[in-house]
């Protein structure tokens, strides 16, 4: 009998450096039993059943997609989490947490748990729920911020749909002041929005999204939840950041706030994007101009980012058509998220370790995720392994979502993930799901 199930040889291995505090790369081999990591070191021949030869190929911990919404239940025209799941791991992705604004939104452990069960033995990826602060369900929050299978509450200050929005000062320091657990925001200010919505109005045109939700209704939210996280010593988790003027806020709160931002705003700028795809890349917070682009690109250098996250929100091409405004925010991501970020790597922007560091290690540190995120004995045997010379023309029949489009199609990028492995298994490998539906429950530390 052999020692292990599997063996994954000569490959490039990305893990992470205690000491250092860093993710670091070194050819060894992976050795895997029974769904875990067993053995990080030197080729052992013939003590594994199966072996795979990486040379010339990194081994990366699996990617992490810490916010993406999959529509279901209700809005399942538009994706759900078969299509979703299954979007993500033929982008490399292993697993996924999934936001609360579905019909009806996620705002107790029961809707939780629904969404739990629709997941079962149809998700392609590990999947996890985050629960929904709403107007309306206070008396819920603990129980669902301290299910060890959720990663936490997110709570929407600008951009949301019925009672997910909060937009009451008094209701925010409640909310802010009664759990002990990271929160993680939408942060723009609804009430300058409200004021503001004519600019879109009146121009009918997406050139002018950036320009009504300006960077500075995505400063005063992001000033305020700052303000009451010091008040109550409660750590923040702040989305897709899109703005040089929040960025530079919060390099000095990081005590309090984890900061994400998104491939797309290290891709595209305004106003080029608008003009090439309108609507199509309209979402919240906005694109915004090449001077905020700059300075995004310095935040995740500089340690200011703490990770990337897609914001895959995809939405059928005939609703992102209608006339702007009323064309809704938000388009498909967690297919594109590593192959575009792979892209940037190829061209020097940033090292392999330092992005892997964002969507790996990043995410497993903000929520605290269990045996997830590292290549580590012990650890869950998820696995993305990347050909960093693999060079690829992201198409819309690629696209797996329920959209059926994306606004990074077209582009030819320079890395690209070619095998997935989940628990030990080969789920991925050259664009085919070898094992479909073999996604399992997330759990977090919530001690």
């Amino acid at each position: 009998m052999k020692s292990y199930d599997l063996e994954l040889k000569n490959g490039e291995v990305i893990t992470f450096n205690k000491n250092s505090n860093k993710m670091i790369r070194e050819k060894t081999s992976v050795f895997v039993k029974d769904g875990q990591i067993s053995h990080v070191g030197p080729a052992s021949s013939g003590l594994a059943e199966k072996v795979m030869d990486l040379n010339g190929l990194i081994l990366a911990p699996g990617i992490i997609d810490s916010q993406v919404h999959f529509r279901e239940p209700g809005l399942t025209h538009k994706e759900d989490l078969e299509s979703g799941t299954r979007s993500a791991l033929l982008g490399g992705v292993t697993s996924v947490f999934e936001m609360p604004n579905t019909q009806p939104p996620t705002t107790s452990v029961d809707l939780l748990n629904q969404k739990m069960k629709l997941a079962e033995k149809r998700a392609h990826t590990h999947y996890a729920f985050f629960g929904g602060v709403a107007a309306d369900n206070f008396d819920n929050l603990h129980d669902l911020e301290n299910l060890n299978y959720s990663p936490g509450l997110k709570m929407f200050l600008g951009a949301s749909f019925g009672t997910l929005l909060i937009d009451d000062d008094q209701l925010l320091e409640k909310v802010m002041k009664s759990g002990k657990h990271r929160l993680t925001i939408h942060s723009e200010d609804e009430k300058r929005l409200r004021e503001r919505k004519q600019i879109a109005i009146d121009s009918g045109n997406p050139l002018s999204h950036p320009i009504w939700r300006d960077e500075e209704s995505a400063l005063i939210s992001t000033k305020k939840a700052i303000a009451l996280a010091q008040k109550y010593n409660r750590k923040i988790h702040i989305l897709h950041i899109s703005s040089s003027e929040e960025m530079q806020f919060l390099k000095d709160y990081k005590n309090f706030a984890t900061v994400e931002t998104l491939p797309q705003y290290l891709t595209f700028s305004g106003p080029e994007c608008y003009e090439k795809w309108g609507t199509l890349v309209q979402q919240n917070p906005p694109i915004r101009d090449k001077r905020h682009f700059e300075h995004l690109w310095k935040a995740v250098i500089n340690g200011t980012v703490d990770v990337i996250g897609s914001d895959h929100a995809p939405h059928t091409k005939e609703e992102k058509n209608k006339p702007y405004p009323q064309s809704p925010s938000g388009f498909p991501g967690v297919q594109t998220l590593l192959p575009v970020m792979l892209n940037h790597v190829h061209q020097g922007r940033l090292p392999i370790e330092k992005l892997l560091e964002l969507i790996t290690e990043g995410p497993k540190r903000i929520f605290n995720v269990k045996n997830k995120g590292r290549i580590e004995v012990d650890y869950d045997a998820d696995f993305t392994v990347i050909d960093p010379n693999k060079k690829v023309e992201i198409t819309n029949d690629w696209i797996a979502s329920k959209c059926g489009f994306s606004p990074f199609a077209g582009m030819t990028v320079m890395g690209w993930p070619v095998h997935v492995f989940l628990k030990g298994q080969l789920a991925m490998s050259n664009d085919q799901i070898i094992r479909p539906h073999f996604g399992e429950p997330i759990y977090f530390d919530k001690t």
